[in-house]
C-alpha cells in the first residue's frame, strides 16, 4: 500500500480527473484480487471511480471526439461537494448532539461517543438535516471521533514513595540473584467459573461447527469456582500454580508458596538460605494482613529459610512480574476453551507455549481454607519479624525461630 500511495502522491498534481482514475485502474488491475480496495485505501479515490476507470480501459478507446461524455475533463473542484459544505449548520448540530455523551480525556485530540450513528442520523433528521448514518460515521471520523472500548489503566492515586519502592525492589532482586538466592513473584489470578460456559477468544474448529456452550453463565453449584494462585521464579523462568477450590486466603497463598518450594524451588536452589518474595499490597498477601505474616512464620520454621518480603505500592499490582510473565500466557492458552472441570484447568495451566521457554506446573489444592481467622497481638508479637529501614510496612523479613 505504501508504494501505491507514494506513486500517487508524486503523480496526482500532474494528472487531471480522467488520468487519475485510469492510472488507479491500471494499478488495481496489476495487483489482482483485492486491488481496487487496496488502491482506494492508498489514494482515497472511491471504488466506483476506480471501477469506472477499469471499464474505460476495457472499452479500448475514448469514443469519438464529438462525444463530450467521453472527452470532457471536469474542472478542478468540480463534482459533488460534501454535505458539510452545503449544509452549514450540520457539523455544529452534530457536535451539540454528542457533547453531552462525549467521554475521554479533554486534552486528547481523540475522543469518542457512546451514541450510535443511526440514532444520531435520526436526531439530525428531526432538526432538518437529511443525512444517512454512513455519512454521520464518516463525519465523526473527520471530527476526530472513533469507536473505543474501555481500558483498564486507573489503579488509584500514586503513592509519593512509589518510584523509590520500585528502585528498592529492583536492588533487592539483583542482590538476591547475584548471591544465587531464589526470587519469586506471587499473586492470585481471578476466580474462574467451572462448566461448559463461553470463554473469551477463539479456537480452531471445523467450519460451521463452533463449540456449543451454555447460553447462561449461572455458576454450577456442584463444580463451583477455582482460584489459581501462582508463584513465578524470576531467575529460572518457571512457575507453580495451585488451583484452589476454597477461599483465597493468606493460608492458601502461603500453602502455594510451600508447594512451589517442595516441588520445584528446593531442587533448583539446594543451598538457599533466604527467599525474596515480591507481591502486591492487597488481598490474601496484603501488607497489613496479619494471617499472611503468621503463615509465613510457619513456613520459615518448617524450611529454615529467612523469608524477605517486598510489597509493591498500592495501585501498582500490574507491575508485579507474574502478571506479564506467567498469567498472561495462561490466559492466552485457555482462550476460547470452556473450563469444564478441574482436570482441564490444571492441564491448560501447565501447558503454556512461549518463546521464552516458560515452564509451569499446576496442581489441584483440595484443602478448605476458612475466612475471617483473627490473629491476635500476642501471636503477632511472637513473629521473628524484622522490618526494613525503608518503609518497614512494605519491606520486612521473617526468619525461623531459634529453637526451630
Amino acid at each position: 500500500m505504501s508504494s501505491v500511495r507514494g506513486k500517487y502522491q508524486a503523480l496526482a498534481p500532474l494528472l487531471h480527473e480522467r488520468a487519475r482514475r485510469r492510472w488507479a485502474a491500471c494499478e488495481a488491475l496489476s495487483l489482482g484480487r483485492g486491488g481496487i480496495s487496496l488502491v482506494s485505501a492508498a489514494t482515497k479515490l472511491s471504488r466506483p471511480m476506480i471501477r469506472r476507470g477499469i471499464a474505460e480501459l476495457q472499452a479500448g478507446d475514448d469514443g469519438p471526439i464529438e462525444d463530450s461524455a467521453h472527452t470532457r475533463v471536469r474542472r478542478l473542484g468540480g463534482g459533488r461537494h460534501s454535505i458539510a459544505t452545503t449544509d452549514r449548520t450540520l457539523l455544529e448540530d452534530l457536535q451539540r448532539l454528542i457533547d453531552p455523551a462525549t467521554r475521554g480525556d479533554p486534552m486528547s485530540p481523540l475522543v469518542w461517543t457512546c451514541m450510535s450513528t443511526r440514532n444520531l442520523s435520526d436526531a439530525l433528521a428531526k432538526a432538518g438535516h437529511h443525512v444517512s448514518h454512513q455519512t454521520v460515521g464518516r463525519l465523526l471520523v473527520e471530527m476526530g471521533y472513533s469507536l473505543q472500548a474501555n481500558r483498564k489503566t486507573e489503579e488509584g492515586t500514586d503513592h509519593p514513595d512509589r518510584n523509590a519502592q520500585f528502585e528498592h525492589i529492583d536492588r533487592k532482586v539483583r542482590s538476591f540473584q547475584r548471591r544465587s538466592q531464589p526470587v519469586v513473584s506471587m499473586d492470585t489470578k481471578k476466580k474462574e467459573i467451572l462448566g461448559n460456559y463461553r470463554r473469551p477468544g477463539h479456537e480452531w474448529e471445523p467450519t460451521g461447527r463452533p463449540r456449543r456452550v451454555k447460553s447462561k453463565d449461572f455458576p454450577d453449584k456442584e463444580l463451583g469456582k477455582v482460584a489459581p494462585y501462582g508463584v513465578y521464579d524470576l531467575t529460572a523462568n518457571e512457575g507453580w500454580v495451585s488451583v484452589g477450590i476454597s477461599h483465597d486466603t493468606a493460608e492458601f497463598a502461603v500453602e502455594s508458596l510451600r508447594r512451589w518450594w517442595h516441588r520445584m524451588g528446593r531442587a533448583i536452589y539446594p543451598r538457599a538460605q533466604t527467599l525474596l518474595i515480591t507481591v502486591d499490597s492487597g488481598g490474601s498477601n496484603g501488607s497489613r494482613n496479619r494471617l499472611w505474616k503468621l503463615s509465613l512464620q510457619h513456613l520459615a520454621d518448617e524450611t529454615g529459610l529467612t523469608l524477605t518480603v517486598c510489597h509493591f505500592p498500592p495501585g501498582t499490582s500490574k507491575w508485579n512480574q507474574i502478571e506479564h510473565r506467567m498469567f498472561c500466557h495462561i490466559t492466552e492458552n485457555w482462550r476460547g476453551r470452556p473450563l469444564i472441570n478441574h482436570a482441564v484447568v490444571v492441564n491448560l495451566i501447565g501447558r503454556p507455549a512461549t518463546r521464552t521457554g516458560l515452564q509451569v506446573r499446576a496442581e489441584l489444592d483440595t484443602n478448605r481454607y476458612d475466612k475471617g481467622i483473627k490473629v491476635g497481638d500476642e501471636d503477632l508479637a511472637s513473629l521473628q519479624l524484622k522490618r526494613d529501614k525503608f518503609h518497614g510496612d512494605w519491606n520486612y523479613s521473617i526468619g525461623p525461630h531459634p529453637n526451630g
